[in-house]
């Protein structure tokens, strides 16, 4: 069986996945981080995101495996590296690439086949797995996300204003709702739930009732 929760950053979708992933037993697939491992091959690569030729060359000469708890790059652990503010601003070429997406939709399909798994991203009910037995789109007040990912950012010890992390989360948010591939909305079947004011343990809840009353 295939969970997909889709949302918009700071809405609580890595947390809330991996926690019902736990749950369940099944396992987790964090695709956000898949887009950003690729962004930052494409930053070390020293490459122009916006270039569709050596994006295409980029995704079809690297390796990226997804292990619980690693992201691995061409045998490589980049999971400390993709979350800095220098990647999240540079992923938006990413997102828009139709070469970029193909070459993910299908690590992302490989990866789950013949599992019981949970994913997150912004198209997983819609794109990458419209068949799947349980939808979900996780969203919560502009605000409170933004302290979310600033508080998460504090925590790691880099600095950075919230207005900073607002501002950019709005840009984001429209970009991603506005872009012609893949757009960041809601499947038809889609159960909706709001994070903003319930714990990571009442959203888990929720989804988990829900999957249990479809899995058979």
């Amino acid at each position: 069986m295939i969970v997909t929760i889709d949302g918009p950053a700071g809405a609580g979708k890595s947390s809330a996945a991996r926690l019902l992933a736990h749950r369940l037993g099944f396992d987790f697939l964090d695709t956000g981080a898949m887009y950003r491992a690729v962004t930052l091959a494409g930053l070390r690569a020293k490459i122009d995101l916006t270039d569709q030729a050596a994006l295409a060359n980029l995704v079809n000469r690297i390796r990226l495996e997804m292990p619980p708890g690693q992201v691995l790059l061409d045998g490589e652990d980049v999971a400390p590296f993709i979350r800095t503010p220098e990647v999240t601003a540079a992923s938006g070429p990413i997102a828009s690439s139709a070469v970029a997406r193909a070459r993910l939709v299908e690590w992302q399909r490989q990866i789950a086949k013949g599992r019981n798994i949970v994913c997150e991203g912004r198209e997983q009910g819609t794109v990458v797995f419209p068949d799947a037995g349980c939808k979900f789109f996780l969203f919560a007040d502009p605000t409170a996300r933004a302290r979310r990912r600033h508080a998460e950012l504090v925590a790691k010890g880099e600095k950075i204003a919230l207005e900073a992390i607002l501002r950019a989360q709005e840009e984001r948010d429209a970009r991603d709702a506005g872009r012609d591939i893949g757009p960041m909305i809601p499947a038809a079947d889609a159960i909706m739930l709001d994070s903003t004011r319930l714990t990571l343990d009442q959203v888990v809840e929720r989804m988990e009732q829900e999957v249990r009353a479809r899995w058979k």
